[in-house]
């Protein structure tokens, strides 16, 4: 059994070649899937990068409209804390917020509480649903966007007006503001609101980035409205919220690694989830019941006895090969004794003809014969030598 168990290779165990050559498709699935997940994560940071940074010359960066703005004597500086825009804000600021749906709830009404009172100009640029009621109370979001990129005034706003036709398009509001400036309309609805403050300040709700980017700065009256909104002070402060701003965490809130991943990663997870269930049941489909046919060649039988064997090991189905072992050879050994085949997986009728040929151990064919399956594959090799070797006496003269 030793010498069996130390053998370096046998009919049922592969070689390392064997396993690579079975396993290199699924590697290089594998390999060319991290591939592409890397270069869609650069492709898709890239283009994000930037987006509406007044620092950045990216198509959809705002370089061009802050140096607009230096020229007539405007300065602008960038924060991404919500501490550094509040403690910025005064009558002499502006404060243009890029992404106000990054902010939590508690960020939002830490900052409509600085800006109601500030004095300065607020620009909310396509803030939503979930922020724009609380940063410009009285402004609702509508839930369809304007269908239409490039739109009229149609207000007596004076900036509006100067700037004539621009690319506001985007989110729509209405609002409950008697004395605000709804400009830009799409079906009736604002794209740009004006809500004047009680400190003196303002609030302007944009729908649309458009007119702030680079590539878009230069079309319809995009510019001119552009540095009116944001021209109207001396000094512009661009907060870009950051998720490494501290005051994100709730008080008390421990976060999770889940919360500090971006919600493309979690997408993207569960679309690959998706596929595997998908490619499983596409490569574990039946077409119908197994329908047995002629081979067109022979085979050998060695051949056919390997390839069971290694179906077998594949499964790990010790207790089937063994049964298959102890079947076949009770069913050769049943002639030889006088025992009729049909009753050769009877124990009580093999097993005293056994005995009675052989002058043995009735206990012990029982074992041989109809034992528990073999707890390992050395195990299983030696009950095939055992069984081998138990024919052989039986044939013997």
């Amino acid at each position: 059994m030793t010498a069996e168990a130390t053998l370096p290779s046998t009919s049922v165990s592969p070689t390392p070649r064997q396993v690579w050559t079975r396993t290199r498709g699924i590697a290089l699935a594998l390999v060319i899937l991290l591939a592409g997940a890397v270069a869609v994560a650069l492709i898709r940071s890239d283009a994000q990068r930037g987006s509406l940074d007044p620092r950045s010359a990216e198509a959809q960066g705002s370089r061009a409209v802050a140096e607009l703005l230096a020229e007539r004597g405007v300065t602008t500086r960038v924060v991404t804390t919500l501490d550094e825009a509040r403690a910025a804000a005064d009558p002499d600021t502006t404060l243009l917020v890029a992404v106000p749906d990054l902010l939590t709830d508690r960020q939002q009404s830490g900052l409509r509480n600085t800006t109601a009172a500030s004095g300065g100009r607020t620009v909310l640029v396509a803030a939503g649903s979930s922020s724009v009621e609380q940063l410009a109370p009285g402004v609702t979001a509508d839930p369809a966007i304007s269908l239409r990129s490039t739109l009229a005034p149609d207000c007596a706003f004076p900036a509006a007006q100067r700037a004539g036709t621009a690319d506001t398009g985007g989110l729509r509001y209405t609002t409950t503001h008697l004395d605000a400036d709804q400009c830009y309309t799409s079906e009736r609805l604002a794209t740009l609101i004006r809500v004047p403050e009680t400190s003196g300040g303002d609030t302007v709700v944009l729908g649309a980035p458009d007119i702030l980017y680079n590539d878009r700065l230069d079309e319809q009256g995009n510019a001119s409205l552009a540095l009116q909104l944001l021209g109207s002070r001396p000094h512009l402060v661009w907060y870009l919220p950051s998720l490494s701003d501290a005051s994100a965490a709730e008080q008390g809130e421990e976060r999770t690694l889940i919360d500090l991943l971006p919600s493309g990663w979690l997408w993207g997870t569960l679309q690959l989830f998706v596929a595997a269930v998908l490619a499983a049941l596409w490569r574990a489909r039946r077409l119908g019941p197994l329908v047995p046919e002629k081979l067109p060649v022979a085979i050998r039988a060695s051949e056919t006895v390997e390839g069971r064997a290694r179906l077998y090991r594949t499964a790990n189905a010790r207790d089937r090969a063994a049964a298959a072992l102890r079947s076949t050879t009770r069913t050769r050994l049943a002639p030889l004794v006088g025992v009729p085949v049909a009753q050769a997986h009877a124990p009580e009728a093999l097993l005293p003809a056994l005995s009675a040929h052989l002058h043995g151990d009735s206990r012990s064919l029982h074992s041989l014969l109809f034992g528990t399956p073999p707890g390992d594959d050395a195990a299983l090799i030696a009950l095939a030598d055992q069984l081998d070797a138990l024919e052989r006496e039986v044939r013997r003269p």
